[in-house]
C-alpha cells in the first residue's frame, strides 16, 4: 500500500501526519522508526495518526521515533491541529476538540498565514504537583509527557549532548526515564516573583508580585528521539511552570493567569496559566501553549 505522510514542524519540532479516519492504517514500531531514520528514512521527531474521536472533532496517535507511544506532544498537537484543518477535518474558523493519550485538548488557530503557516493555540492538560532539586537548580513535573527542567546559565554553548543523556537516564526518574529540558532565563529580577516551592514538595507563598520582560530560551534532550531537538512543546510548558516557582517574573500577566515567553531554536512561543495551590501542591489550570505550526512538503511511502 502506498501511503501519503504531510510533514508539518512546529518550531522546529518535525512530524509525519496521516489521515487514518476510515482505521485502514497500522504501523509497526519497525515502520516508525524507518520512517523517522534521517538518513534512511524521511526523517521526523515523531509520527501521528488522525484518527476519528468518539464526540470529538478527532484523535490524536502520536508516536516517538522509536516507536514508542501513549504520550502527548505539545508541538504534534498543534501540527496535528493545523494538518486537520488544511485537510478539512475541522474548520480554521472553529474551536477545535480532540483526544490524545493524556486526555482532552482544546485548540484554536488565530492567524492563519500564507505559505501553510498557522498560529495555533493549543490547551494542555492541568498540571498538579512538581518536585525542586535546589541543590541542582532544577525541577520535574508531568505537563502530559515527564520533564526534568534544569536552569543554566551559558546554554548557547551548554552540553545538551553529554548532560542530556545523563539526566534522561537518572535514577531518580527510573524506570520510565525523562525528557530534559535545559534553561536560561533573560529578563527582569527574579525577586518580583515570590518562590513557592523551595525544597522536595516544600510548598510556601504563593503570589506574583509584577512582571518583567522575561524571556525563556530553552534547549531539550527528548526521550524516545534520544537526542537534542529544535523544540518540545510540553517541555516548553514545563520549563515556564518551573520558571514560575523557581520565583522567574512572567513576561505578562492578566488577572490570575500568567504568562511566559519561551524562546527556542527557531520560533518564539509562549505559555499562559493560572498558578494555584491545591493541598500545599503547585498547580496549574487554564493552561495554554501558542505558536507557529508549519506544512512542509509530502512524502509517500510503500507500506505492507
Amino acid at each position: 500500500m502506498l501511503q501519503r505522510f504531510s510533514k508539518y514542524h512546529g518550531a522546529g519540532n518535525d512530524f509525519l501526519i496521516a489521515d487514518n479516519r476510515d482505521g485502514h492504517l497500522s504501523l509497526s514500531e519497525e515502520v516508525i522508526r524507518h520512517l523517522c531514520d534521517r538518513h534512511t528514512g524521511f526523517g521526523a521527531d515523531g509520527v501521528m495518526l488522525l484518527e476519528s474521536g468518539s464526540g470529538k472533532d478527532f484523535n490524536m496517535v502520536y508516536f516517538n521515533p522509536d516507536g514508542s507511544g501513549g504520550m502527548m506532544c505539545g508541538n504534534g498537537g498543534r501540527c496535528i491541529v493545523a494538518f486537520a484543518a488544511d485537510c478539512g477535518a475541522v474548520s480554521p474558523d472553529s474551536t477545535i476538540v480532540f483526544d490524545a493519550a493524556d486526555g482532552e485538548h482544546i485548540a484554536s488557530i488565530p492567524e492563519n498565514g500564507m505559505k501553510g503557516e498557522k498560529t495555533v493555540r493549543l490547551k494542555m492538560k492541568d498540571v498538579s504537583g512538581i518536585t525542586a532539586y535546589p541543590e541542582e537548580d532544577g525541577f520535574f513535573l508531568d505537563t502530559g509527557t515527564r520533564h526534568y527542567v534544569k536552569f543554566v546559565s551559558g546554554l548557547a554553548d551548554y552540553p545538551v549532548l553529554s548532560e542530556g543523556p545523563v539526566l534522561r537516564h537518572d535514577s531518580r526518574f527510573a524506570p520510565v526515564g525523562t525528557n530534559v529540558n535545559f534553561v536560561e532565563v533573560a529578563g527582569g529580577p527574579a525577586s518580583t516573583v515570590r518562590t513557592i516551592c523551595t525544597a522536595k514538595g516544600d510548598s510556601s507563598t504563593l503570589e506574583a508580585e509584577g512582571q518583567a520582560s522575561t524571556v525563556l530560551s530553552i534547549r531539550t534532550f527528548e526521550k524516545g528521539v534520544e537526542y537534542e531537538t529544535l523544540a518540545c512543546g510540553t517541555g516548553i510548558v514545563a520549563s515556564a511552570m518551573a520558571s514560575f516557582v523557581r520565583g522567574v517574573p512572567p513576561s505578562r500577566t492578566a488577572g490570575e493567569a500568567v504568562a511566559y515567553s519561551v524562546r527556542a531554536a527557531i520560533a518564539d512561543l509562549s505559555v499562559e496559566f493560572v498558578p494555584h495551590r491545591d493541598n500545599g501542591l503547585f498547580c496549574a489550570s487554564d493552561v495554554y501553549l501558542t505558536g507557529p505550526a508549519c506544512f512542509v512538503g509530502y512524502v509517500e511511502v510503500q507500506i505492507d
